[in-house]
């Protein structure tokens, strides 16, 4: 399918009609996705009020809509024919029912899971059972133009207990170690076992719950959405998107450091102030600064790189 905007004689824009061959396949697709919302209506209903009691997967209702906006995005590279995938269809499915199935064996034995390992299993087969519909619906040629975007639906599932307290974990250590060498820098008599810093004045802990997970997690996702938007280049993508884990590691060493420096040489009750329990975004929007600018370096070298194959090109076809 490829959709184009022309400009008629009178002005006006005009949109070329879907193939009809990919139009009925989009319209039963339209169909199997209901039936399969109906279906996980009630894992969709606990995962909203999931995304609304926890800030880390608050992101979680917006991701379908994102991810269709990116599919839309892309109705230009969409091929004018369909070819249905089995092997595609197969995999996908299969995958699903062995999400369904983890979930069936806990709840069969009477084991009660936490909320977000049920809904991990049954997300987890959800999305499997989507992407399996694009490839039995819409063939593996779509499927494939669209991977990136489906792949966003990944951030339906939620992280199981286990995983989200390793996550903390590491986010927690490797910000203390960037916290200690800021403190350092600064120059600030700092002493430390672990994550706890004994300052002048005050002990520091940094805590699992000071991880900075959420935050780190939503940057990882804007740069995964902002590198399919504004650069071409997969290798680009991956590398801009990967230096988000970094960047995040380093906002919250930063913030720590921050809260060492006010303690210190202005008020150990700062460790109570705004800036601990409610700063977040504010050193979260500071790491967008970094975040625009690699973002904008990359963006331009695509530029030359692209201006640089036009004139080669251009000399090429003169001699």
């Amino acid at each position: 399918m490829r959709v184009e905007n022309k400009i008629n004689q009178a002005g006006r824009m005009e949109v070329e009609p879907m193939a009809p061959e990919v139009s009925r396949g989009a319209r039963r697709l339209a169909v199997y996705g209901a039936a399969l919302i109906v279906l996980f209506s009630i894992p969709l209903y606990q995962l909203a009020r999931l995304a609304l009691e926890e800030d880390l997967y608050s992101h979680a209702p917006l991701m379908p809509v994102i991810a269709a906006y990116l599919v839309w995005l892309t109705r230009h590279r969409l091929p004018k024919t369909i070819c249905p995938s089995r092997i595609g269809t197969i995999c996908f499915a299969g995958l699903g029912a062995v999400f369904l199935a983890g979930w069936a064996f806990f709840a069969f034995r009477g084991v009660t899971l936490p909320l977000n390992d049920q809904l991990a299993w049954q997300m987890g087969a959800l999305v499997s059972f989507i992407i399996a519909g694009v490839f039995h619906f819409l063939g593996a040629g779509i499927a494939r133009v669209t991977a990136y975007p489906l792949g966003l639906l990944v951030f339906l599932i939620p992280f199981p207990t286990g995983v989200r307290h390793g996550l903390e974990v590491v986010l927690q250590h490797s910000s203390a170690e960037v916290a200690y060498w800021m403190i350092k820098i600064a120059q600030i008599p700092v002493l430390r076992d672990g994550v706890v810093f004994a300052l002048p004045g005050i002990v520091i802990q940094v805590a699992e719950e000071c991880s900075g997970i959420r935050s780190s997690f939503v940057l990882f996702i804007t740069g995964l959405i902002g590198g399919f938007l504004f650069l071409e280049n997969p290798k680009h993508r991956f590398w801009f998107t990967l230096l988000t884990i970094p960047l995040g590691i380093l906002r919250n060493g930063f913030r720590v450091l921050t809260l060492a420096l006010l303690c210190v040489h202005v008020d150990p009750k700062m460790i109570h102030s705004f800036i601990h329990h409610r700063g977040g975004p504010i050193f979260f929007a500071l790491s967008l600064i970094p975040f625009f600018a690699l973002l904008l370096y990359w963006r331009k070298k695509e530029l030359r790189e692209a201006q640089n194959r036009q004139a080669t090109t251009g000399i090429v076809e003169k001699h």
